[in-house]
């Protein structure tokens, strides 16, 4: 007899020796088929049932095997063996879905990069597009204004209304002292409203210009005075030209005495010229 009938034999002796009993215990399936079981359903509620069906049918397959083999002989060495072969099939099932899986994530997350990233490149492109477009623009607008300011000082220069002259320091608009104040006052004449209306119309076209307004004096007469003076016929100035438009943001004031003579005090002429109100419109580089 060989050893499956022998344990047949062996299984139908003890079934019918327990047959009369009613308290009969059933036997207990090995280790390895119970691990066969809980691995194949771990696989099936997993990612294998979707993305490795042939695995996991191949698992059913095994494992259906070990349960009719332990059915027939019991926790027998080919019940393990057999059960053992489920077992790992069932795991390679579930190995083989969540690899799957893993690449299936991976490839989507690759593909959501490289729209975002293309997108980012053609935002990237139309900012830079519109900055480009944005330049040109404010650099045609500034050279527009920097033409109207020119034109401005030229009617200014050609209306006699005030010497202009280019410097280092910028463009400089010169005003007679005694076209603007009578002698040793600060209050303009009425006649020096014409002279400071083109001035007024000049500078706003330097929208973007920082001004300086100097009043100066001759040496004649007190130092502290002439310095005091001088920085009150500025402020005159100053006030005359806000009035008319001209931001009080962009002006400075600054009494300058007699300290920078531009002709020789020793005659009246050249203390007419030193008696004098300066109009600086710094270039863009001195702010």
């Amino acid at each position: 007899m060989t050893y499956r009938s022998k344990t047949k034999a062996s299984w139908l002796a003890a079934g019918l020796a327990c047959a009369p009993l009613v308290g009969c215990a059933t036997t207990e399936p090995p280790q390895e088929l119970i691990a066969a079981r809980a691995a194949y359903t771990q696989a099936q509620n997993g990612h294998a049932r979707d993305l490795s069906p042939a695995a996991l049918h191949s698992a059913k397959v095994a494992l259906d095997s070990a349960e009719k083999r332990f059915e027939d002989d019991g926790p027998s060495d080919d019940t393990r063996n057999q059960a053992y072969i489920a077992l790992r099939k069932a795991q390679l099932a579930e190995a083989d879905g969540s690899t799957a899986h893993f690449q299936r994530e991976l490839a989507a997350r690759n593909q959501r990069s490289a729209r975002d990233q293309a997108a980012s490149a053609a935002q990237t492109k139309e900012e830079l597009q519109q900055a480009r477009q944005q330049l040109a623009a404010e650099t045609e607008a500034r050279a527009a204004a920097e033409q109207r300011a020119k034109d401005a000082m030229q009617r200014l220069s050609a209306a006699n209304a005030a010497q202009v002259k280019q410097e280092p320091r910028g463009t400089v608009i010169t005003l007679q002292g005694n076209v603007l104040f009578a002698s040793g006052k600060s209050v303009l004449l009425p006649g020096a409203q014409n002279s400071l209306n083109q001035v007024s119309d000049a500078l706003k076209e330097s929208k973007d210009s920082k001004i300086l307004i100097e009043g100066h004096t001759d040496s004649t007469g007190n130092g502290d005075m002439n310095y005091k003076l001088s920085e009150a016929r500025a402020s005159s100035v100053g006030q005359y030209l806000e009035s008319r438009g001209v931001p009080h943001e962009q002006i400075t004031i600054q009494g300058v005495g007699p300290s920078r003579p531009v002709a020789d005090n020793a005659s009246a002429e050249g203390r007419a010229n030193n008696r004098r109100v300066e109009i600086v419109i710094q270039p863009q580089e001195a702010r």
